[in-house]
């Protein structure tokens, strides 16, 4: 437990020796943040409500995306793994005493720790200088089942980072183009651009099938009150399940990868 509690450290300090990388990822989460803003509030400069949700729920809504994507999204494995298993680096690891996955998972909690802690100070600012009218939880089932979602989003991308990061192990040349992919479908089926329940049902019900709206939608769905009772227990024990499938995917694929792995980039 002391070695991964010493990685978490070491993370955290590297996080500020590549000060440039964390202030363009921290940049980016603020611009898509204040372009989805301004959007939203002009579509509702001439309407009360629109798809379901007044102004107070939606501006809500785009706020929460940038705390989400803080907390579930920034993920150094995401982008590391991958490239490791293609360049041949995972064979350093492996004649190590610590566990590769458990590493960039620890790795992982220490860049969203320090994440977070800029995201609060930056929806701060952001709601001093832009004064939107925030819908804050008054429902204290649907806050903790808030956080529930939201730590289950957060090991379900890091699963899904690992199934598609051992695709390397068989063709590390496309590793690059299928981590593009995936980004590509979170980014436009989980939710962080628009709510999800705005298109049409059957389109709805096909993207429950998939882990997607897990990551982002149904967390803020639960703390703006639109899931509740018998529907909010069903998400979890969706969330809960796809939390189990995503983990057993993944770890029968990196165990065939590592049967075949022969660190060809070395």
């Amino acid at each position: 437990m002391l070695k991964y509690f010493t990685i978490f450290s070491l993370s955290l300090q590297n996080e500020f020796t590549y000060r440039l990388n964390f202030i363009l990822w921290r940049s980016r989460n603020i611009l898509r943040f204040l372009m989805t803003f301004f959007l939203w509030q002009g579509v509702f400069y001439s309407n009360r409500s629109v798809f379901g949700y007044s102004q107070q729920d939606m501006l809500t809504y785009v706020f929460l995306v940038l705390v989400i994507n803080t907390f579930v999204l920034s993920a150094p494995s995401a982008e590391n793994i991958g490239g490791e298993i293609a360049r041949g680096d995972l064979s350093n690891y492996l004649v190590k005493p610590v566990n590769y996955l458990k590493y960039w998972f620890t790795r992982d909690l220490s860049s969203k720790v320090l994440n977070l802690a800029f995201a609060v100070f930056e929806i701060s600012v952001l709601a001093l200088m832009l004064r939107p009218d925030i819908k804050l939880p008054e429902d204290l089932v649907n806050l903790l089942a808030f956080f529930l979602a939201s730590v289950l989003a957060m090991v379900i991308y890091f699963l899904i980072s690992i199934t598609a990061a051992s695709f390397a192990f068989w063709r590390p040349e496309d590793i690059w183009g299928a981590r593009f992919f995936i980004a590509i479908l979170i980014e436009t089926f989980a939710g962080g651009i628009f709510p999800l329940d705005i298109l049409p049902g059957f389109l709805k019900i096909v993207l429950q099938l998939t882990p997607f709206p897990y990551l982002i939608y149904f967390p803020i769905a639960i703390i703006l009150g639109k899931i509740t009772g018998i529907t909010l227990i069903r998400i979890l024990f969706q969330s809960l399940v796809w939390t189990l499938l995503m983990f057993f995917l993944a770890k029968l694929l990196w165990k065939k990868g590592l049967k075949s792995y022969s660190a060809e980039g070395k």
